[in-house]
């Protein structure tokens, strides 16, 4: 009986340790991602507010948002393992995983967007034109895929 009851212990106290280090795996995982999301949000805000027109048209600041989404993307995009559905506060719906395909693909397209930009935009008028198409990819994925804040 005391066999039996020490086996069972120890296999609940080994699925208790394997469960948290799972747990442990998937918040780091949508740690990084949060971060790596919130420093495009944070790249976003002056170019955004040069396109409503609040702050004065500012080209090295449009250049470093483009390069910091070029950067990030591709990392993003790694950044959704199916064991990194939930927790740590993740807003990511569950379409997501459902459509993980079309994330990468629109990960992909925002990088390739930046790029294109980056070498489009020159002034003012050209800001206006270009960048709206690159923050599009941002808007469509947050739509679809991000719970509603």
């Amino acid at each position: 009986m005391k066999a039996t009851m020490l086996v069972a212990l120890l296999v609940a106290v080994s699925a208790v340790s394997a469960s948290s280090a799972a747990v442990a795996q998937n918040l780091e995982i949508i740690k990084e991602r949060k971060a790596l999301l919130k420093e495009m949000g944070k790249a976003t805000k002056n170019p955004g507010g040069m396109l409503k027109q609040e702050i004065p048209f500012d080209l090295a600041a449009v250049q470093a948002a483009l390069k910091t989404y070029q950067a990030n993307a591709p990392k993003i995009a790694k950044l959704f393992p199916d064991d990194a559905k939930t927790g740590g506060e993740t807003e990511a719906l569950p379409a997501l995983w459902e459509n993980k395909d079309d994330v990468m693909q629109r990960f992909e397209k925002l990088a390739s967007a930046a790029k294109a930009a980056e070498a489009a935009i020159t002034d003012e008028f050209t800001f206006m034109d270009e960048f709206p198409k690159v923050v599009g990819n941002c808007g469509g994925c947050h739509k679809k895929y991000r719970k509603d804040k």
